[in-house]
């Protein structure tokens, strides 16, 4: 894969209600696991933040501002429940600690996404310009 020019990484962890069947105890365990599997990518030290994101919240767009209830996203059953960020080597590497959560078996999925210093569209367009001015 890749190594994009940023060495940071943002975890988004999406899924279900996944605690939904289990007893007190299960879910703690499961919990203990996730802490156990964060303590250790702290004690890296590289962790740069992380936070646990409200079910309720505001989608804007040019047509309307709506509020819901169910998640950030409206249309998704898998709602983006928090996110961590990372800083790492790689996006192999991000991947794998994604890959180490106890939590997957539970089915919450992890999106692994590269931080970039700028934004796509205007590197494309710096790009664009570079290469009219190079011509």
């Amino acid at each position: 894969m890749n190594t994009p020019a940023s060495s940071q990484y943002l975890l988004l962890f999406r899924g279900p209600e996944w605690d939904k069947g289990l007893s007190p105890a299960e879910i703690q365990d499961v919990l203990d696991q996730a802490m156990t599997w964060f303590d250790g990518l702290n004690r890296r030290g590289i962790v740069r933040g992380t936070h646990a994101l409200q079910r309720s919240g505001c989608i804007v767009s040019e047509q309307r501002a709506q509020m819901v209830t169910d998640g950030p996203f409206a249309e998704s059953k898998e709602a983006i429940g928090g996110y961590l960020l990372l800083e790492l080597d790689s996006l192999d590497e991000a991947i794998a600690a994604a890959k180490d959560y106890p939590g997957l078996n539970r089915g919450i999925t992890i999106e692994v996404r590269p931080i970039s210093t700028e934004c796509p569209i205007a590197t494309r367009l710096r790009q664009e310009q570079e290469a009219v001015a190079a011509a």
